[in-house]
């Protein structure tokens, strides 16, 4: 049995790696540890095969397994920021050799908003779900994915904007 899970892992990989690592990529700004995270939740998938093979949506299954990765780094990198003030380091988008200014716009608008604000307007404009969909997988009301949602587009507008008019100066 293991071999046919190893099977469906293997054939889950193929179709939701890239998507899953440009999700978290946008949420976290850096293409390695976008990558790290989503290895992770494939290895996670490997250990935790029943829960796995359980899952009627096996990639919310991953999305939500490498979240949690990243918001597990996020919260020893704000410890170890309160820890050893000196060593925080400033914002650094690193998407990889010859990405696009306009993605580095994009990813840097959306590290400006907060955690469930960005990870909502990832999860819709870059993973292409639903509203209702976001609801489900987030467990809560669709009127907060819809608020959540015009909150991200008028922080990310003005982001946006205030950039533009710094390139153009």
């Amino acid at each position: 049995m293991h071999e046919d899970d190893d099977d469906a892992i293997r054939a889950v990989y193929d179709l939701s790696y890239r998507r899953l690592v440009t999700q978290m990529l946008a949420l976290c700004g850096n293409r390695s540890e976008a990558e790290d995270v989503v290895q992770e939740s494939f290895l996670t998938a490997l250990t935790h095969r029943a829960d796995f093979v359980a899952a009627s949506n096996k990639e919310a299954w991953l999305r939500t397994v490498a979240l949690n990765r990243l918001r597990n780094r996020w919260r020893r990198a704000r410890v170890a920021g309160r820890i050893l003030p000196r060593f925080r380091a400033e914002l650094s988008i690193e998407l990889g050799p010859g990405a696009p200014e306009d993605h580095v716009a994009v990813v840097y608008a959306l590290s400006q908003l907060s955690a469930q604000v960005r990870l909502t307007a990832v999860l819709h404009y870059i993973a292409d779900l639903s509203v209702a969909q976001i609801a489900h997988e987030l467990a809560v009301p669709e009127g907060t994915v819809k608020a959540r949602l015009a909150r991200a587009r008028t922080q990310m507008a003005g982001h946006l904007s205030d950039r533009q008019e710094a390139d153009h100066v």
